[in-house]
């Protein structure tokens, strides 16, 4: 019988080879059937100090370890237990990296046993599971985990993960485990005779498994039926009366949530919506945070489309409150209805994956590496589980993105002009979506529909807009153009692999398709040389220009807006070098077009699934090169100044790391074009729309202007805003103009204050990168990680997400973030007690955009700083106050360190658009020992 010996340990970093030992050692011999065979642990004196990071970590000290044995002296008990013995550990590198280093040190020999990687049998046979550390593991399965980071328990917890992954890999289809048979040998951890015992099992089983289907050779989880809709229903009272069961009857809400309580700001809200969608009204419809503003437009919505048998569209601009709408706050609401509401999730090809295209690469996993092969494992195992084929459900490791663009249903279209009909998730998704009473997708996919001539979207005339103050920054992006360096690079060389790597040995390809493959390959290369002399002269051009020209994004890129007259030299030889570039691209779209010819001819004489893939593949690269041209073309050539053009280029970048980018000025005139004037109803709703009492900002950026019958409503938070927060503005802080490194100092003493009467807990929001990074390196100087961790937005690894995370895990952590940590980022409770805003945020003066409204609102005689910066400032500023307060039960301060605040005339407009709070203007000492008095 198979013996597993699960291993952990615990140490004093991560790097071996750099110093850093064993302070624990925990193993578990375990047979095949989960009896424990044998258990030992032990302390380990590491001759060297325990960081306090550890120490925090695992709760070991120096004085735990002080009389423990060195390795030495047990590795002669320890060796042995892996004879024989598959060895097991939570990211096997690691532990067994530091295992045979302190084995050879010690004069045994290197353990060369079989493995399993449980992070990697995880990721596998739990692909959706949002992270995959131990600990959260635990958690999920139940396992319980009661000393975590403690090596024994650690090696329990693994081996009760490593039984429960084995048992699942048992119950996947025969065809899952023999596909899996075919990637195995890429992988990690070695899982052949496990996989191989499963399949002999998965033959004897009895075949009445009604959930799985073969579709392209691949067992997918069966799809329910598509729902044949259902006539518009009679039976619906007068909306007046249902409003007012739903509310505040027995078998309203009440009945559905616990400690249910009336909002009657919540139930306004769902009248104005209803009273704008039977209208055909827009509306504007401020609600405040608690408000329940989610129920309070979707009851009104489902009801309109129920009753009317039409669908409405609601468009958000986070991914979570997407998946919150349909799995919370639908389902929470659904009882209130005659039947079922079909709601859906829709997004675009890219997210859905196409299993005609993934059974091609399938039959090609002998070109794959690592990445690529735990991604195609992932995948095979996530088919039997997804009923919607949408990637975002699957972690994918850190290259799989890669891999998906080969097998999204973006690829897809060209093979269903060839008469290969990809019938799969984004059909599947599409008719779902058609016959949908509510459609939920974002901003993004929102305005690519409104922007291009083919609808991507099922048709719809009303459409509900949540988190509007970000619909004006997102058209601008999509009315635009982005293009980058690296991009392009990929494109070039995914242009060269795809038919190098995608032809088959016994197809009877001409001669002359090869001679056009390797024209195909000199000019890539050709093309790639081109490109990078094209971009690192406008590299050098920008980094050359004088400091009054450029600006900086708010991720800290070099910017340089490309003015008609005081670019035109410049522009004219970045033309003509773009030009060479594209004179390349354009032999690339000929040896593509030949090639297609040729395998066209190929097809006609062979029958192979393959080469129509293969086709369309050249054809969507083909597509690729042409919009490339036509984009660059097209920013070289303009004349429209009806838009702004930049560059921005990376400061500390390769020399050839340029990024370009437009966005038109008339973003309002488009959106007032295309989707007001077009559509009958569409309700936009924020916890932040208004400024100064008034909509007049929101109105005019998204279109709306002075449009009349559009319904407005600022509804107010529930919340006790004056029992829960202060605001509180130093007034000692040195001029940041005059002398900005003392702000710095002060403004780093003042975040080490705060921090300490707070116990950390505090975030801190700059609207400079520059000022973030320079702030993060004088705190590190003297603050101690034992006593607070500091986490960075762009300097700490990880996403948004991820710093939050982290930052939550910690008791004692100051989080510093710019740019989008100013909103949609919560952290509610006891886990943040202080918000610290640096300055008022007002966007920097010489960002392009910004810039040339400016100066188009100067030239029509208007005052842009009123018109524009202002109220702009003023909806990020309630944005980030907002991150403070999540609930009735929250309790904080906020802290502007901007004495601009209480002393500019402007100052006031901030300060009104805030709840009635207390303010306090005073030295930074007595703030301090306010805060200690109010927490």
């Amino acid at each position: 019988m198979t013996t597993f010996a699960i291993v952990d340990l615990e140490t004093t970093g991560n790097a071996s080879p750099k110093g850093d030992r064993i302070i624990e050692i925990g193993i578990v011999l375990m047979n095949e059937a989960g009896s424990v065979i044998r258990e030992f642990s032990s302390l380990i004196y590491p001759e060297r100090d325990i960081p306090p990071f550890i120490t925090s970590l695992t709760g070991i000290d120096e004085e735990d370890v002080m009389d423990a044995p060195l390795f030495s002296e047990i590795a002669g008990d320890i060796h042995p237990l892996f004879k024989d013995a598959y060895i097991v550990a939570h990211n096997i590198e690691f532990d067994l990296g530091f295992l045979n280093d302190e084995l050879q040190r010690c004069g045994f020999p290197r353990l060369h046993n079989p493995i399993i990687d449980t992070v990697e049998l995880a990721r596998i046979m739990l692909p959706t599971s949002s992270a995959f550390k131990l600990g959260h593991l635990a958690e999920k399965l139940d396992m319980g985990h009661d000393r975590p980071h403690r090596a024994l328990s650690d090696a329990q917890v693994t081996a009760d993960l490593l039984q429960y992954l084995l048992k699942q890999m048992q119950a996947l289809p025969e065809r899952t485990l023999s596909q899996l048979l075919k990637i195995e040998g890429k992988l990690k951890s070695d899982l052949r005779s496990f996989i191989e015992s499963a399949v002999e099992e998965a033959r004897y089983r009895t075949q009445n498994d009604t959930d799985i289907e073969i579709l392209y050779g691949i067992a997918v989880r069966s799809r329910r039926p598509d729902e044949v809709r259902s006539a518009s229903s009679s039976i619906f009272p007068p909306f007046e009366q249902w409003n007012k069961e739903v509310y505040e009857g027995e078998n309203g809400l009440k009945s559905m949530v616990p400690e249910y309580e009336i909002r009657k700001g919540q139930q306004e809200m769902t009248s104005h919506v209803h009273k704008a969608l039977e209208e055909n009204r827009h509306a504007v419809i401020e609600a405040g945070a608690g408000t329940g503003k989610s129920a309070a437009y979707l009851l009104p919505a489902v009801y309109h489309a129920v009753k009317n048998d039409e669908r409405i569209l609601i468009t958000t601009h986070t991914n979570s409150l997407q998946k919150q709408l349909l799995e919370e706050e639908i389902p929470k609401i659904e009882r209130m209805f005659p039947r079922p509401i079909r709601a859906v999730l829709y997004k675009g090809k890219g997210h859905y994956i196409s299993l005609i295209h993934f059974q091609y690469e399938l039959e090609r996993s002998y070109q794959d590496n690592y990445d690529t092969a735990l991604t195609k494992a992932m995948l095979l195992v996530w088919l039997t589980k997804t009923r919607t084929g949408d990637i975002d459900e699957v972690q994918l490791p850190s290259n799989g993105r890669q891999f998906w663009h080969k097998v999204s249903a973006e690829q897809s279209s060209k093979t269903e002009q060839l008469g290969y009909t990809d019938d799969s998730f984004f059909q599947w998704a599409l008719r779902r979506a058609e016959e949908a009473d509510i459609i939920i997708t974002n901003h993004a996919l929102f305005c690519l529909d409104i922007i291009k001539e083919e609808t991507s979207l099922p048709s719809y005339d009303r459409a509900v807009v949540d988190e509007a103050h970000h619909l004006e920054a997102v058209a601008g992006r999509y009315f635009g153009l982005r293009m980058n360096y690296r991009d392009l690079q990929r494109y070039l060389t995914q242009t060269t692999e795809l038919a190098q790597k995608s032809l088959y040995k016994g197809w009877p390809v001409p001669q002359s398709f090869y001679s056009h493959l390797n024209k195909l390959q000199k000019a890539v290369d050709e093309a790639k040389e081109e490109l990078s002399q094209f971009s690192r002269y406008i590299y050098q051009h920008v980094k050359k220009q004088r400091n009054s020209s450029r600006g900086r994004s708010d991720v800290g890129r070099t910017q340089m807006t490309l003015e008609k007259e005081r670019s035109a030299s410049f522009m004219q030889s970045a033309k003509e070098m773009s030009n060479r570039f594209l004179s390349a691209v354009f032999v690339i779209t000929e040896q593509m077009t030949s090639m297609q010819n040729e395998l066209q001819i190929l097809l006609t004489l062979k029958e192979d699934h393959g080469i129509p893939i293969l086709l369309s593949r050249i054809h969507t690269q083909k597509d690729v090169c042409l919009d490339i041209r036509h984009q660059l073309i097209d920013y070289f050539d303009s004349q429209d100044e009806e838009s702004v053009r930049w560059i921005e280029i990376e400061g500390e970048g390769a020399a050839n790391s340029i990024y370009l980018y437009s966005e038109p000025l008339n973003t309002p005139g488009i959106l007032k074009e295309r989707l007001f004037n077009q559509k009958k109803s569409v309700v936009l709703t924020s916890a932040t729309l208004t400024t100064g009492d008034s909509f007049k900002y929101i109105r005019d950026s998204l279109g709306l202007g002075d449009e009349p019958d559009v319904i407005e409503t600022s509804i107010p938070s529930p919340y006790p805003f004056h029992e829960q927060v202060q605001l509180l503005v130093p007034d000692d802080f040195p001029d940041i103009k005059n002398d900005p490194d003392t702000f710095i100092e002060a403004l780093s003493e003042a975040i080490y204050s705060t921090a300490h009467v707070t116990n950390g807990r505090m975030m801190v929001l700059f609207t400079s990168y520059d000022m973030l990074r320079r702030t993060y390196s004088l705190l590190k100087e003297f603050i101690d990680p034992e006593e607070f961790m500091i986490f960075a937005q762009g300097i700490s690894s990880g996403s948004r997400d991820r710093l939050k995370k982290n930052f939550q895990a910690f008791d004692q952590a100051i989080l510093l973030g710019t740019s989008s940590f100013w909103e949609g980022v919560d952290i509610p409770g006891d886990d943040l007690s202080c918000l610290m805003m640096v300055r008022l945020p007002f966007a920097p003066p010489d960002q392009p955009v910004q810039k040339s409204i400016d100066q188009r609102l100067k030239q029509e005689g208007k005052n842009a700083f009123m018109e524009k910066s202002l109220p702009q400032a003023i909806i990020r500023f309630k944005q980030g106050f907002g991150r403070l307060i999540r609930s009735s039960s929250d309790r904080g301060v906020v802290i502007v360190c901007d004495q601009r605040l209480m002393e500019a005339k402007y100052g006031k407009y901030f300060l009104s658009s805030l709840p009635d709070i207390p303010v306090v203007y005073d030295s930074t000492k007595k703030l301090m020992d306010r805060i200690e008095n109010w927490l």
